[in-house]
């Protein structure tokens, strides 16, 4: 998942998505740690992608709070 595509979505969306990175991303490493995983890489990326997503959505609560003042 790309930055630009992060930032279209809504923050609704976002939770959704992440939740379910998250969920995807245990059941990788439970995975790796039974049978090693033809692309181990793929651990690095999702756990990359989880930070992006998180990195967004606090960025959102910042704006929003300032917002708020």
């Amino acid at each position: 998942m790309k930055q630009q595509e992060i930032k279209e979505m809504a923050t609704a969306d976002l939770r959704a998505r992440l939740a379910q990175m998250e969920k995807d991303y245990r059941q990788l490493t439970i995975n790796h740690a039974v049978t090693p995983l033809d692309n181990p890489a793929k651990i690095t990326a999702d756990r990359r992608a989880i930070a992006r997503v998180k990195t967004e959505l606090r960025a959102r609560e910042i704006q929003e709070a300032k917002a708020a003042k």
